[in-house]
């Protein structure tokens, strides 16, 4: 049997940083307010003439030199993001074709906060059934572009990144992606959303401006709804593999609230010194965080050849899923 085995991966955020200072002088919070509710300190963000594409190639370019490939063995590109530069064409098009891959098929996978996890799975079962053999896969958002700076609700929470991963065909193996949950409920669709910019709203039609262009969340529920679903994709993918909560030896879970994250950590039972926690240098990437983090893991040797790593997003949609990984 095949496995889809990741052999490569590579992370990459702005050089700017906007910390909680500079959202003191911003808006009405103050650093105090962000770190104790959310525990985040600082945030990466665009500058003007940064793009999402950039983001992208420059992880995707790292996850190819760690896997140390030829850009033109990929059979496909998919990119996990809800922020694209452009409605259409989809940025893993633009990726492909800006890292010299040709003919590789791409197409992006929108599932907010869980598309790196939702795109692993799909890119695992691509390798599985045998329609590819190595597959490049990016989780990107830069919702800075989203976030309204007069709404303390919502601008302490996002910032930019991307991370991506090489993942590859092997035999007589257990390395690999063992499993996935992926969960979903559009009965919450308005918890987190952006009104305005897609065909119903459109922003060439002149009643749009009625309608917000900037990230919208129900705080409280989305919270709630955070807690719950992140321990019940990490239960459900523990279960569907059979993997004792003993044998993980890294927790990697999107970084979006450290009390959240805290909490996922104490209804698994984990120690400290196995949850990966990255949230107070970059904040709520959407996408982008899972594979920043476990780029950084790699980076800071927390993450070695051979263990079981458990990561889970969850986000707007509203979505949810957990991916069991042995590195």
């Amino acid at each position: 049997m095949k496995r889809a085995v990741i052999t490569g991966i590579g992370h990459a955020v702005p050089p700017r940083i906007l910390s909680n200072a500079d959202l003191e002088r911003m808006v009405a919070t103050s650093d105090e307010w962000i770190t104790q509710r959310t525990g985040i300190r600082e945030r990466h963000v665009l500058s003007e003439g940064e793009n999402c594409i950039d983001l992208c190639i420059e992880s995707s370019q790292k996850a190819i030199a760690s896997a140390g490939i030829a850009p033109e063995s990929i059979d496909l590109v998919i990119v996990a993001t809800v922020s694209a530069d452009r409605v259409f064409p989809s940025t893993a098009c633009v990726l492909q074709h800006a890292l010299g891959i040709p003919g590789a098929g791409a197409y992006d996978l929108g599932a907010a906060c869980a598309g790196f996890i939702f795109s692993v799975g799909t890119a695992a079962a691509m390798i599985e059934s045998g329609q590819c053999n190595t597959i490049l896969v990016v989780g990107v958002d830069v919702l800075s572009r989203f976030i309204d700076y007069t709404d303390r609700s919502t601008c302490v929470l996002f910032g930019d990144g991307a991370g991506a991963v090489i993942m590859q065909a092997m035999e007589n193996t257990d390395r690999g992606v063992i499993g996935t949950v992926y969960r979903s409920d559009g009965g919450g669709a308005d918890f987190i959303a952006v009104e305005a910019g897609g065909s119903r709203h459109p922003m060439t039609n002149e009643g749009s401006c009625n309608f917000n262009p900037h990230i919208v969340m129900a705080g409280s529920e989305t919270y709630r709804f955070a807690v719950n679903a992140m321990g019940d994709a990490c239960l459900s993918v523990i279960e569907k593999t059979g993997v004792n909560v003993e044998d993980i030896d890294l927790f990697v879970p999107h970084q979006a609230n450290l009390r959240i994250i805290r909490s996922a950590q104490q209804r698994l039972g984990l120690p400290d010194d196995k949850v990966f926690v990255n949230v107070e240098k970059y904040g709520n990437t959407s996408a982008g965080s899972i594979p920043l983090a476990l780029s950084e893991a790699v980076e800071q040797g927390r993450l070695k050849q051979g263990m079981n790593v458990l990561t889970v997003g969850f986000g707007a949609g509203l979505t949810w899923g957990a991916n069991l990984i042995k590195w």
